[in-house]
């Protein structure tokens, strides 16, 4: 199987005052092509700073992340946006669309940046398999916040990304709406041959996953493969 992300030895500490904080110290694991995966942990585990750091919007203190073959801290700004525009998809607990746009327009937004002259129409198609196919042209404002997140699902998908980054995607919803944002996730990601990384403090989210990194105080305390 082809290694999609490939994490050795990460740190990465900050100052508070005089003091040394670190946030993660000696994180090594690897993500298959087309697995999905967890990242848990209790707040304050580092999880968040983790993700940062696989997506190339931070830097290591020490230690390498390789995203789809190629080594981020070897870039520049501009070339890891550049990879994460063309290779990774993003899901947020606070949905963050725009809200100027429609629905349609804000899955379509990213797909017509890259010059893609069927954007409208893959927009369409993205946002009938989320079920909001007589919600296209609704602002965010109109939308409940489980249509948000799936009009933001929609767009992750929308430059059919090499790997999908959740980040606590049902942390604003009720049980119900994230229990059906959870089951299109997983639908839509199986159908279009995506990785998936979740990022979550829900171990009932993280088993439905095949493999579960739990982390606590900045460590990996458990790096471990599901029965599914």
């Amino acid at each position: 199987m082809t290694k999609i992300l490939n994490v050795h030895n990460l740190e990465k500490s900050y100052s508070s005052g005089s003091k040394k904080l670190t946030i993660l110290k000696d994180i090594t694991f690897s993500v298959e092509a087309k697995e999905t995966f967890a990242i848990v942990g209790p707040s304050g585990s580092g999880k968040t700073t983790l993700l940062g750091l696989c997506a190339g919007l931070d830097q290591p203190d020490g230690g390498t992340v390789e995203l789809c073959g190629t080594d981020i801290g070897s870039l520049s700004e501009d070339e890891r946006a550049l990879l994460r525009n063309r290779n990774v998809g993003f899901i947020f607990q606070d949905f963050q669309l725009l809200p100027t746009l429609t629905a349609l327009e804000n899955v379509a937004v990213p797909l017509e940046l890259q010059g893609d002259k069927n954007a409208t129409k893959y927009a369409l198609e993205l946002l009938g398999k989320v079920g909001l196919a007589d919600r296209t042209h609704h602002y965010p404002s109109q939308l409940s916040g489980g249509e948000q997140q799936r009009v933001a699902l929609a767009r992750a998908f929308s430059n059919k990304p090499a790997i999908l980054i959740a980040d606590e995607p049902t942390g604003n919803l009720d049980a119900e709406t994230g229990e059906k944002v959870v089951n299109l996730l997983f639908d839509l990601n199986k159908e279009l041959g995506t990785t998936l990384v979740i990022v979550t403090h829900d171990i009932e989210l993280a088993q439905k996953t095949g493999h579960i990194l739990k982390l606590k105080g900045g460590r990996i305390i458990e790096n471990t493969f599901t029965a599914q």
